[in-house]
Formats: C-alpha cells, structure tokens, sequence
C-alpha cells in the first residue's frame, strides 16, 4: 500500500476517506491487517505528511486511532485526550489538519467502557480533572431516557451519555470553528460521529452525524 502523499491526498474525496476508515476497521477486526514497512514509511514521510483525516478520540490505551482503522505513519492525524473532549486546542488542531495539511475527513471517536464518561456520571471531582469531565457534563444531563441508576455502574446510562456526547462534540465544531463549518459546507471536508467498542474492536459509525456534501448554510442539527 503506498504512503500518502500530496499527489494522492489531493484526489482522495471527504467520501473516499470515509470509506477508507471504514474499510481498515473492518480488516483490524477481521485481524487481516496490512502489512506495512514501518521503517520505509518512516523514509518516505521524512520530508512531509498528507494525511487523509483527523480523528478526535479518547486517550485510553485501548483506543489508538492508527491501529483501530489499520492506517501506517502519515496516513492519519491523531487528537487525543480523555474523553475525547472538544477544546480551544482540539479545534486549532482540526483546522491545521483540514485548512494547512489538507486531511479531508474528521472522526470524533467516542468508546465503550469509557472511564471519563464514567466520571462525569459520577460527578467526580479531583485536581484538574474536574474541570475535563465538567465539558462532559451536559452530556450527563441532555440524557433523559434513563431514570434510575444513573451512574457508572450502569451500562446502559454511560453508552447513552457516550452517544450524546459525540453528538455534541460533532455539532461543537460545527458551532465553533469558522473555518472548519465553511469547509464542510463546501464539501471539501466531512465530519461523524463514531463509537469504538472496546470489547470487539469494531467501530459503528453514527450515520445520523454525518455531515458530508452538505451545501445549506444552516448548521445541521444532531440529535441530543
């Protein structure tokens, strides 16, 4: 599989990127990954990177982006940070990625078993993290199908708030980057939502997220 370059990142489309994502998680869970020459990769990089899409996604050591959608060096940016929150320096990374290195797709990668989502239901306090899992809590509290249990000993109500939160992470940038919403807008840029399941290693691309194309120049809206 030959390394990006700019040559091919330029023909690659928002829709091709998309598609190519989906197609390495599907070998990463099939365990029929490529075989790559790192080091060759390594030589060819050297001098530049094209990568064809930007993933937001959790820190969590079972989350690494390159190896969920099976991508070698240069093929992907990678943000990471606990809960995969959406910040001041996420969105200034996301528009280096799309406006100044040309990355056509952008993936906000929530995940299963999430240990911040899980605090932000428990409404931990502790140092700074309080002020990282206060970005979440909304999402906590936009959850309104689950009445009893609602804490992080219960499944089912964190895959709710992971759900909601993606989607609001997605709409966040939407909301909150010019640059990245005329992008989109334009159709030189695509954005979803997705969730990782850390007990498969499949990822389910929320479909209802997906912002692609799309010439109106209202914000979509997702559902929260």
């Amino acid at each position: 599989m030959k390394t990006l370059n700019k040559a091919l990142q330029n023909k690659i489309t928002p829709q091709q990127a998309l598609e190519l994502l989906k197609a390495g998680n599907t070998r990463f869970v099939e365990n029929l990954r490529i075989n790559r020459n790192l080091l060759q990769m390594v030589n060819e990089t050297s001098d530049g990177q094209w990568p064809m899409a930007a993933i937001v996604s959790c820190m969590d050591s079972r989350t690494s982006a390159e190896l969920i959608f099976d991508q070698g060096l240069g093929d992907v940016f990678s943000i990471r940070l606990a809960g995969a929150i959406i910040s001041d320096n996420v969105l200034g990374s996301l528009e280096y990625a799309c406006k100044a290195a040309g990355s056509k797709f952008i993936v906000v990668l929530g995940h299963t078993k999430c240990g911040a989502i899980s605090g932000a239901c428990d409404a931990v306090e502790m140092g700074n993290l309080t002020g990282l899992l206060n970005k979440i809590t909304p999402a906590v509290f936009a959850e309104k199908t689950i009445g009893e249990n609602r804490n992080s000993k219960n499944p089912d109500f964190v895959n709710a708030v992971t759900n909601i939160h993606v989607e609001r992470s997605v709409q966040a940038i939407m909301e909150q980057s010019n640059i990245l919403r005329e992008m989109i807008l334009k159709g030189e840029v695509g954005i979803i939502g997705a969730i990782y399941d850390v007990v498969t290693g499949q990822v389910s691309f929320m479909e209802h997220t997906l912002i692609l194309n799309n010439k109106s120049e209202e914000i979509p809206a997702v559902a929260v």
